[in-house]
């Protein structure tokens, strides 16, 4: 898989494959064939039978379309998610719509791929995914995270200022961990974070667990998402958040 593989020294990476269409099922089988860390190990032409496949053959990662018979993507997702929580899955679909992204992300999906992909950007998802890292198209996600966190503005104007926030809720993100946190929105791996916050790998590891657990989620995607809801992703307000989401640096907040 170009010059990094899913998974260094260990098991291939069982993959299966759920789309209603076979000649794109049998695309992506052909493609992903040829690499030596990934197995193709089912495919799926329903959402229903991709659920009954997962508790079968307990794969590490589904390829999951959206739209499909019986059942669509969505609610697949959401059943693998609740009953097999150690399955991945990366939604891969037609619809370019933030609203659907969303909706993945909600149903538990680890990541938001559209089929116009390149075939190293397919593989780059699924590396991701693997690392637990969350692959989503870059444009759809700065297009909602700022959707919502401008939803969220006349909610936290008219419940009080951000200070006043942070005093009633015993729960809030610090001052650094809203800024890993719009980091992680615009889709920044582990490793760029440290570099970009001068932190170690594992401080940010461990920054990341706290936000998660605050946020009372289950991953880092979903943790963007909920602080976009919250009106959290307003650090030092507008400018240097809208920098971190188009991959500029903007400048750290003084008032740490």
């Amino acid at each position: 898989m170009g010059t990094e593989s899913v998974r260094r020294g260990g098991p291939s990476a069982r993959v299966l494959i759920a789309d209603d269409h076979a000649l794109l099922r049998a695309g992506m089988r052909a493609m992903l064939a040829g690499e030596p860390d990934i197995e193709v190990i089912g495919e799926a032409a329903d959402g229903r039978e991709a659920v009954d496949l997962c508790e079968e053959l307990r794969p590490d990662l589904v390829l999951m379309a959206v739209g499909m018979p019986r059942m669509d993507g969505m609610e697949a997702t959401r059943k693998i998610n609740a009953r097999h929580p150690a399955v991945s899955v990366l939604m891969v679909t037609a619809h370019p719509s933030p609203d659907y992204m969303l909706d993945a992300v909600r149903a538990g999906a680890a990541g938001y791929l559209l089929k116009t992909a390149t075939r190293d950007e397919i593989f780059d998802a699924i590396r991701k995914v693997l690392r637990n890292e969350f692959p989503l198209d870059q444009e759809l996600t700065a297009h909602l995270i700022q959707r919502l966190a401008r939803e969220a503005a006349p909610q936290e104007a008219s419940a009080g200022s951000t200070a006043k926030r942070r005093a009633e809720s015993p729960d809030i993100l610090t001052i650094r961990e809203e800024e890993v946190l719009c980091f992680l929105a615009a889709g920044k791996t582990n490793r760029r974070i440290a570099q970009e916050m001068h932190l170690s790998l594992a401080t940010v590891k461990r920054h990341i667990e706290r936000i998660i657990a605050k946020l009372d989620v289950s991953d880092r995607t979903q943790a963007a998402v909920r602080a976009a809801e919250l009106g959290l992703l307003d650090p030092y307000r507008g400018a240097s958040h809208l920098r971190l989401l188009s991959g500029e640096n903007g400048p750290h907040d003084p008032r740490r």
